[in-house]
C-alpha cells in the first residue's frame, strides 16, 4: 500500500514538472517583460511595456525571426534542419529588389506582384535542391543544407554583383512600412502565415504525416507515406517562408541584400528551439515558436532600452538557446522515469 501511495505521488510530481516545463516559455516571456518593466520604472520612470512604439518595434523583430522560423519549425519537427534560409532570404530579397529597378521608379503593382513571384520562385528552386539532397541523394540535412547555403550566398551576391540593390518603389514601402488597422504589415503577413502553418501542421494529414516522420520514420514509410514527397515539400516550405522574410526585408529598406537572412538564422533556430521543438524530432508546434520569436524579440529590444551594446544579444540569444535544450532533456529524462 504505501508503494502505491508513494509511486502515486511520483506520477503526480513528475506530471507537474512535465507541465511546467512545457510552459516555461509562456513563463520565460512573461519574466523578462516584468524585469524589463520594473528596469524602465525605477530607472527612467516610464514604461517599457506599455508603450505604442515599444511594442511596435518588438512585434516587427520578432516578425522577421518568425518568418524565418515558422517553416524551420515543420522541418525541425521532421527530424530534419535546414541551414540555408538564411540566404534563401537574401536571394529573394535580391531578385524582388532587381526586377523593380529594373522598372525603374514607376513599377506599378503589377511589376511589384511579378517581381515578388519571382522572388518566391528563387527561394522555392533552394527548397527543391534540399529537398532532393536529402530524400534522393540521402545526404545528411546538417550537410545538405549547409551547402545550398553556401550556394545561395554566392548566387545572391553573383546577381546582385556584390553589393546592396536599392531600390525607389512607392508601393514596395508601403507594403513594408505601413500598417493594417494600426497593426504593421510585416506582422500581419508573420501572423497569416503563422496561423497556416499552425493549421497545417496540427489539422491535416500532412502534419500528421510530419510529426510521425520525426518521431519514427522506419514506422512511417511501413504505412505506405512517400516519404521522399514529404521531406521535398518541408524543405520547398521551409524555403518559401524565409523567402518571403526577405521579400519583407526589401520592402521595408527599400533595398536588396544577400545577407538580408544571416544574422536572423540564429535566432530563428533558437526560437523553434525555445519553443518547445526537440532535437530529435517529433515534436513542436507553430505557437511554441511565436512565442519563442517575441521572446528573442524582447531580449534584443531590452537590452538596447537598457542601454547594453547589441552585441550582448548575442551572449543572451545563446545562453536561452542552452537553457531550451536543457528543458527538452529534462522533459526526455521525466518521460522515461514515467515509463
Amino acid at each position: 500500500m504505501m508503494n502505491e501511495v508513494k509511486t502515486k505521488k511520483h506520477s503526480r510530481g513528475a506530471s507537474f514538472a512535465r507541465s511546467l516545463l512545457d510552459a516555461w516559455s509562456w513563463l520565460f516571456l512573461i519574466l523578462i517583460l516584468g524585469f524589463f518593466e520594473i528596469y524602465a520604472q525605477t530607472q527612467t520612470g516610464s514604461t517599457f511595456l506599455f508603450r505604442i512604439h515599444n511594442l511596435q518595434s518588438i512585434s516587427i523583430a520578432a516578425s522577421q525571426i518568425l518568418l524565418l522560423g515558422l517553416g524551420l519549425t515543420l522541418v525541425i519537427v521532421a527530424a530534419q534542419i535546414d541551414l540555408s534560409i538564411a540566404f534563401s532570404t537574401g536571394l529573394a530579397a535580391v531578385v524582388m529588389a532587381l526586377i523593380i529597378r529594373a522598372a525603374g521608379v514607376d513599377a506599378g503593382w503589377m511589376i511589384v506582384g511579378l517581381a515578388i513571384l519571382a522572388g518566391l520562385g528563387a527561394a522555392a528552386a533552394v527548397g527543391l535542391v534540399n529537398g532532393w539532397l536529402v530524400a534522393y541523394l540521402n545526404v545528411p540535412s546538417f550537410i545538405g543544407t549547409l551547402g545550398t547555403y553556401g550556394i545561395a550566398r554566392g548566387a545572391a551576391l553573383i546577381v546582385a554583383g556584390g553589393a546592396t540593390v536599392s531600390i525607389r518603389n512607392d508601393h514596395t514601402r508601403a507594403l513594408g512600412n505601413g500598417d493594417i488597422l494600426g497593426i504593421p504589415i510585416p506582422l500581419v503577413v508573420a501572423g497569416v502565415l503563422a496561423l497556416g502553418c499552425h493549421y497545417l501542421l496540427k489539422h491535416t494529414r500532412f502534419g500528421v504525416h510530419t510529426y510521425a516522420l520525426g518521431a519514427n520514420r522506419a514506422a512511417v514509410e511501413r504505412a505506405g507515406v512517400d516519404v521522399k514527397k514529404l521531406l521535398i515539400k518541408l524543405f520547398v516550405l521551409s524555403a518559401i517562408t524565409a523567402g518571403i522574410g526577405g521579400l519583407i526585408y526589401t520592402s521595408r529598406f527599400s533595398a536588396g541584400a544577400a545577407n538580408a537572412g544571416e544574422p536572423i538564422l540564429l535566432y530563428a533556430v533558437a526560437a523553434v528551439f525555445i519553443g518547445g521543438a526537440s532535437l530529435t524530432g517529433g515534436q513542436g508546434t507553430i505557437s511554441g515558436t511565436v512565442i519563442g520569436a517575441f521572446i528573442i524579440a524582447v531580449i534584443q529590444f531590452g537590452l538596447v532600452y537598457s542601454g547594453l551594446p547589441p552585441y550582448w544579444q548575442f551572449v543572451a540569444v545563446g545562453l536561452v538557446i542552452i537553457i531550451a535544450v536543457l528543458v527538452d532533456q529534462s522533459k526526455e529524462r521525466i518521460v522515461g522515469d514515467r515509463s
